[in-house]
């Protein structure tokens, strides 16, 4: 494509012997736009020079079109200099350091007083009430002497005074440029960025020999310059105002408003707009540091802010020495100081690009924490994995997640929890997840803050459960935070996060049952996230330093916000505590009245003990809870036995060798029942996988009898079949007792019943015969001083008499919801036989665990069991396997009547006499009933003092 025309651009960059050495740019211009630039070095005799200098005052502009001839050169002639064998040799030179944005605020901090006495002074208004507003290309503007033209200066006329030229070297001049695109001709000028566009006004400076700096004027007609020593870019007052609302509000990046803007200057070429950009990031760097020294009364003061004095913290949250007499008795429970600890994974921030070349303007001044005191107490602090002990949460999952990629992975902090608002210096950067070593220092921090003479602290966290089981030991081993030993704090979980741990975490750490909490839900900060992350994503890829003072700035604004409308809230609060204590309050009176005086003073005391010895055991709140002792499984039974001291002359692992024993058993009865599935017909390697089934518990069973003779005593050879005292008994449920009178398989397509589905007696060579007590006879134990053994097997046994009744309710529950919902509704032949398929699958393991179940109460007859635990655990009869799916159509005709049968209702207590049961759930009611009466009056209480509190702060 043909060139139409070039554009070149010269600057000095060094000096050799006799000669200058300028750089030439070179770029082409083609129909089609721009093509690359070149750079050429280009030799310049001194004499030459020479002439080309003039007094300061006569200088041309650096945008004039006529450039002298005395210093430049054409493009031919400038590269055939750069060919020119004669010319003098160029050394490298090494060019100077572009000046980064970091370095205009290390350039502007000297400067920082001098803006901040300006911004004091610009809160009056002008005398006279005049102002300034860009609207158009062509307009002018005098600094200095109430905006009216400087006499001082030699040309104010033309506007060719002025003491400094325009630091502009990146602008080029085009041939092809919009009209109100076009730069002032023979006057220096100013790039002023504003709410309405990027404009070119010709500047006219005071030159009074008592004139301010050049900052200082543009200050005083509210432009923030964008550098100092010659200024050439200048931001109105309005423009960053603009910017700071609309990254707050819209989470507006610096990027897209600036793009915005270029569009507002001119939308057929926003491309021809001068690229403000970063200069725009660097001055909102600034501007928001000068509002919040503004706002929290540093202008003017010699005293520089301390950690978190930049930050504004809850009006109605209690601080003694601002909202509370210090002489009052702050061990009451209404100075009760309340918090709430979360972390936020999308504040992610990624690494530094030139983590050596930072400013930080507020370093730990507001509400992160500062940055070289955490990481050194990061960095010396060991990380020690917990393991949780209630569910399975996904806080503690991702405190070892790895993310290479990023710097950190989110943010922690703590904020007050009836309130809303966030601590001071407490918000901390994740490294790798939430760690408990992040959210102890925001802890401690956030402890520290206006905290003197306050001594109980209710603590909500998700995790608290886990979290705080070695607090005082983690902060106890730091040198770097500090918690007193006499701050007695509470721990709770937030009502929503409360219901997805185990069950005793509801009584142990909700805040219905917090003395002092009043009601809270502890929740509050996972609100305050989704304000925070509308900028949160905008800094992503900022410095450190830089999204410090975005999120700071964030926060600031959220308390800000809450701080204004604290009123209206406290009264919409106190107007539903009115209602809903005076109902709390009726509900507990009418169970209170229906209580016996004795009962009155047994669970009245039994509150006292919990909340008494809370802090000590947690497992003092149960009380709260139905006290039902879940029957215990087999499992529960080999752990207790492997808790407790052995007995003398009681081998160590003998509870364990019982349970194999009868795990094997176990596998022994599933292995008869499923070798129906394998008869001569049967596939290869379904014969195989049952022959290798067999074999290896018989090698089991091999390695069980071994171990018989340490532990018992008993020799014998491998291969012999022991001869049990009830053998012949262990017999399979055949089909008869399997049959079901309501859920009939008549319809079966595939004609198959129960009866075929009978297991094989046989013992499969002599797996079930093993070396127990409650086969080989409880004498021959008695005789040889082994009679605990047998006491032992008893346990185990019980315990799995329960799973096998647990598992039989869970099989014919899935049997009764399948005939319901599958079989009945099955439309087509093909589903007809998934769903018996089954139904046949579900009959296997009903044979099963009625099977076990037989065989461990045949074993609880021998081993001596009370007609007591007899009764309890009754003979499985062939009724007790029927189901109904009226149970399900509670509407069902003739089935009100129908009862369930007894092991549906094996975990419930039988001690009806006293009505032990029914007086549990009572009891659990009324103090549940009486916990909601006292928190709601707890916060009608507190609500009245937060408004005295408020009304303190804000006269403070």
């Amino acid at each position: 494509m043909a060139k139409r025309s070039t554009g070149k651009r010269m600057r000095m960059i060094g000096r050799t012997a006799g000669h200058r050495v300028k750089q030439l740019e070179v770029k082409t211009r083609t129909t089609s736009g721009w093509n690359r630039s070149r750079l050429v070095e280009v030799a310049i005799e001194q004499h030459q020079a020479a002439s080309t200098v003039h007094s300061p005052r006569s200088s041309p502009s650096k945008h004039s079109r006529s450039p002298s001839k005395h210093h430049m050169h054409t493009v031919e002639d400038a590269l055939d200099m750069q060919h020119d064998n004669n010319a003098p040799s160029v050394e490298p030179l090494r060019l100077l350091r572009k000046m980064t944005q970091n370095d205009y605020i290390w350039e502007w901090l000297p400067h920082k007083e001098e803006f901040m006495k300006v911004l004091l002074e610009l809160e009056a208004p002008p005398n006279p009430r005049n102002c300034i507003k860009w609207t158009q290309t062509g307009a002018q503007l005098h600094l200095g002497h109430n905006r009216s033209a400087c006499h001082s200066a030699p040309s104010h006329a033309n506007g060719t005074g002025g003491p400094a030229q325009m630091n502009a070297r990146e602008w080029e001049d085009f041939d092809d440029v919009p009209p109100n695109m076009r730069r002032p001709v023979g006057s220096k000028y100013l790039t002023v960025v504003d709410v309405t566009g990027v404009h070119f006004i010709a500047m006219h400076w005071c030159q009074c020999e008592a004139a301010e700096s050049l900052q200082v004027q543009l200050l005083r007609a509210k432009l923030f310059p964008a550098t100092f020593e010659k200024p050439s870019t200048a931001f109105t007052f309005a423009v960053l105002d603009d910017f700071v609302r609309d990254n707050l509000e819209c989470g507006t990046s610096g990027m897209n408003y600036y793009s915005k803007l270029r569009r507002v200057s001119s939308g057929v070429f926003p491309h021809l707009v001068p690229d403000r950009y970063r200069e725009l990031l660097q001055v909102a760097q600034q501007w928001r540091l000068l509002k919040l020294l503004k706002w929290n009364s540093f202008l003017g003061r010699e005293k520089a802010p301390k950690k978190g004095d930049l930050g504004l913290f809850c009006a109605t949250c209690l601080q003694p020495g601002i909202n509370v007499d210090p002489v009052e008795d702050l061990d009451h429970w209404r100075y009760t100081r309340t918090l709430v600890m979360d972390g936020n994974f999308k504040a992610e921030h990624m690494h530094d690009r030139c983590p050596e070349d930072q400013v930080w303007l507020m370093d730990g001044c507001g509400y992160m924490v500062t940055d070289l005191e955490y990481r050194a107490y990061v960095k010396g602090t060991p990380h020690i994995a917990e393991k949780s002990a209630c569910n399975n949460h996904k806080a503690i999952n991702q405190a070892n997640a790895q993310w290479g990629r990023l710097h950190s992975t989110g943010i922690g902090a703590t904020a007050c929890a009836r309130h809303g608002c966030f601590y001071p210096h407490s918000v901390v950067n994740f490294q790798k997840g939430e760690r408990q070593l992040n959210m102890d220092y925001s802890l401690a921090n956030a402890l520290s803050y206006n905290m003197a003479g306050i001594n109980c602290v209710l603590c909500f966290y998700d995790i608290n459960c886990s979290y705080m089981t070695n607090l005082r030991k983690r902060v106890g081993n730091s040198t770097f935070i500090d918690i007193p030993n006499s701050m007695q704090i509470m721990p709770g979980i937030g009502i929503w996060h409360v219901h997805g741990h185990k069950q005793e975490c509801y009584a142990r750490h909700a805040p219905l049952f917090m003395q002092g909490a009043g009601w809270v839900d502890g929740e509050i900060i996972e609100t305050l996230w989704s304000l925070l992350n509308v900028a949160s994503t905008s800094a992503r890829g900022m410095s450190s330093p830089h999204r410090q003072e975005l999120l700071d700035f964030q926060m600031s604004d959220c308390n800000f916000m809450k701080m204004i409308c604290m009123a209206d809230s406290l009264i919409r609060k106190l107007t539903t505590v009115k209602v809903a204590a005076d109902m709390a309050k009726r509900a507990f009176k009418s169970l209170d009245e229906a209580l016996s005086a004795k009962q009155h003073e047994t669970w009245s005391y039994q509150e006292q003990v919990a909340f008494r010895d809370r802090m000590v055991d947690a497992s003092a709140m149960d009380i709260f809870e139905v006290q039902m002792k879940k029957a215990p499984t087999v499992h529960a039974v080999e752990l207790e036995l492997l808790n407790n001291i052995p007995p003398s002359r009681v081998h160590r692992g003998m509870g364990s060798w019982l349970a194999r024993g009868l795990r094997l058993e176990e596998a022994a009865i599933t292995l008869r029942i499923d070798r129906h599935n394998v008869g001569a017909n049967a596939p290869e390697l379904k014969r195989l996988a049952f022959a290798q089934r067999k074999e290896r518990l018989l090698s089991e069973r091999s390695g069980f009898i071994a171990d018989s003779a340490i532990y018992i005593g008993l020799q014998q050879e491998l291969g012999v079949d022991l001869n049990p005292i009830n053998e012949g008994e262990n017999e399979i449920l055949d089909g008869s007792s399997m049959s079901d009178g309501y859920l009939s398989d008549a319809d079966d397509p595939n004609g198959s019943s129960d009866e075929t589905l009978a297991a094989d007696t046989t013992d499969l060579g002599g797996i079930t015969m093993l070396p127990l007590p409650s086969n080989l006879g409880i004498d021959a134990f008695h005789s040889s001083n082994l009679g605990h053994l047998h006491d032992m097997e008893l346990r185990l046994r019980i315990g799995q008499a329960n799973d096998a009744l647990n598992g039989l309710r869970l099989a014919l529950v899935d049997k009764a919801v399948i005939f319901r919902n599958v079989v009945r509704h099955s439309k087509s032949y093909s589903m007809k036989m998934r769903a018996w398929d089954a139904i046949h699958t579900i009959n296997g393991a009903v044979r099963k665990q009625a099977t076990i179940y037989k065989q461990c109460r045949k074993a609880m007859v021998v081993l001596g069991a009370s007609a007591e635990t007899l009764t309890r655990y009754q003979q499985l009869q062939t009724t007790d396997l029927t189901i109904t799916t009226a149970v399900i159509n509670q509407n069902a005709h003739a089935h009100w009547a129908s009862n369930l049968p007894w092991f549906w209702s094996i975990d419930v207590p039988t001690d009806m006499e006293s009505i032990t049961w029914m007086s549990e759930f009572y009891r659990t009611h009324w103090l549940r009933a009486k916990a909601v009466r006292d928190r709601w009056s707890e916060e009608e209480e507190l609500l009245t003092a937060e408004f005295q509190w408020t009304i303190n702060f804000f006269n403070h």
